[in-house]
C-alpha cells in the first residue's frame, strides 16, 4: 500500500478507536446520555516529512486561504454598480451639459441674463430628460424579468416581485442627480458680472464638482481614486472646450455676437 495512503488510514483508524473506546462515537454522538464531541482526526502526511494536523486546522487553513472573502471587508461592489452608475452618470451629466451649454452660450452673447437663462434652461430640459429616458429604460427591463418570472412559474412569489426594479425611484434619482450636478456651474456663474471671469468661475467650478464626482465613484466602487478623477476631470473640460470652439467659431463665420438679450 502507499505509504502516504497508509498512514492516513492508520491515524484515522487511531483516533475512532479512541473515541469509541471512551464510551462515544467517532461523530459526537450521544453516549450514556452525554453529548461527546467529534474525535479529532489526526492526519501524518508521510510524504511532507511527517507533520501532524488535525481536520479542525486543515479547515482554517482552508478558510484563511480562500481568497473568495477577500481582503477588502466583504464589501459587494458588485451590488453597487447599477445605482452607483446612475447616480455618477446623472450628476456628471447635469454638471458637464449645463456648464458646457452656458459656457456655449457665452462664446456668442456677453449678456450674464442669457447664460444665466440657457442654464435653467439646461437644467429642467435635462433632468426631465433623465427621468424619461430611465423610467423608459427601467420599464423596458421591468417588463422582461417579469415575463422571465412568468415562465419560471414564479411570478406569485413575494421575494422575486420585491427584487424587481423600480422605474419611478429611477427616473426620479436620475431627474435629481442631474439637477444636484446641474445646480454648481449655475450658481457659480450666476453673480459675475464679467464675461471672461464668469467663464472663469463656471470652469473652475465645474472642475471641482468634477472632480469631486470622480472621487466618489472611485471611493464607493473600489476603484483608483487618481485615474477616476483624472477621467473625469479630462472628460469634462474637453466637453466645455469642444462646446465654446464649436460656438465661437460659428458666430465669428456667421458674424453672431449679441451684446444683451
Amino acid at each position: 500500500m502507499d505509504p502516504h495512503l497508509s498512514s492516513h488510514v492508520h491515524a484515522t483508524a487511531a483516533a475512532a478507536a479512541e473515541a469509541t473506546a471512551a464510551g462515544g462515537s467517532p461523530d459526537g454522538k450521544k453516549a450514556g446520555g452525554a453529548v461527546l464531541p467529534p474525535a479529532a482526526v489526526v492526519i501524518l502526511d508521510v510524504e511532507a516529512g511527517g507533520a501532524p494536523t488535525t481536520n479542525a486546522a486543515a479547515a482554517a487553513a482552508a478558510v484563511a486561504a480562500d481568497p473568495g472573502d477577500g481582503g477588502d471587508g466583504g464589501v459587494d461592489y458588485m451590488a453597487r454598480a447599477q445605482w452607483l452608475r446612475a447616480a455618477v452618470l446623472g450628476a456628471n451629466d447635469g454638471l458637464v451639459s449645463v456648464a458646457s451649454l452656458m459656457i456655449g452660450v457665452g462664446a456668442v452673447n456677453r449678456s450674464r441674463k442669457a447664460m444665466l437663462v440657457s442654464g435653467m434652461a439646461g437644467l429642467v430640459a435635462g433632468a426631465c430628460s433623465m427621468a424619461i429616458g430611465e423610467f423608459v429604460s427601467v420599464y423596458a427591463q421591468y417588463d422582461i424579468e417579469v415575463s422571465q418570472l412568468k415562465r419560471d412559474g414564479t411570478d406569485g412569489d413575494e421575494g422575486a416581485r420585491d427584487a424587481l426594479p423600480s422605474p419611478t425611484q429611477a427616473a426620479l434619482a436620475s431627474a435629481l442627480a442631474f439637477a444636484f450636478g446641474a445646480l454648481l456651474p449655475l450658481l457659480s456663474g450666476v453673480f459675475v458680472p464679467s464675461l471672461w471671469a464668469r467663464l472663469i468661475a463656471v470652469s473652475a467650478a465645474s472642475g471641482v464638482g468634477l472632480a469631486g464626482f470622480g472621487a466618489a465613484g472611485a471611493y464607493l466602487g473600489g476603484s483608483s481614486m487618481r485615474r477616476s478623477v483624472l477621467r473625469v476631470l479630462l472628460g469634462g473640460w474637453f466637453a466645455m472646450l469642444v462646446t465654446y470652439g464649436v460656438l465661437r467659431l460659428f458666430g465669428v463665420v456667421f458674424h453672431i455676437d449679441v451684446s444683451s438679450v
